[in-house]
């Protein structure tokens, strides 16, 4: 079983800038696909980010790419979310989420294990 715990979440203005930590445990680089998916008031889950187990293939959704960045430290169990150029739409909710391999890193807003999410609120 994975836990993922978040934590980074902030309030800031538009063009600010704002990183995201994922803390996971009984996760295993090698087995499971890691990745961050976000839900604002009244939309649905979007996926943001993810990694494939082993790190062979990186997806970002189209409205974050050039301006946020995934990565992992392994040695800490722990994925961060590097968000720029943040804009009033960015605001959410951010979970943190993982599943067994194989998986469809765009459907990272449909993995089975999440945290419980880090509020990110934008303002212009």
């Amino acid at each position: 079983q994975v836990q993922l715990v978040e934590s980074g979440g902030g309030s800031v203005q538009a063009g600010g800038s704002l990183r995201l930590s994922c803390a996971a445990s009984g996760y295993t680089y090698s087995r499971h696909c890691i990745g961050w998916f976000r839900q604002a008031p009244g939309q649905e889950r979007e996926g943001v980010a993810a990694i494939s187990a082993a790190g062979w293939s990186i997806y970002y959704a189209d409205s974050v790419k050039g301006r946020f960045t995934i990565s992992q430290d392994n040695r800490k169990n722990t994925l961060y979310l590097q968000m720029n150029s943040l804009q009033p739409e960015d605001t959410a909710m951010y979970f943190c989420a993982a599943a067994l391999r194989p998986c469809t890193v765009a459907r990272v807003h449909d993995w089975p294990f999440r945290g419980q999410g880090a509020q990110v609120t934008v303002s212009s």
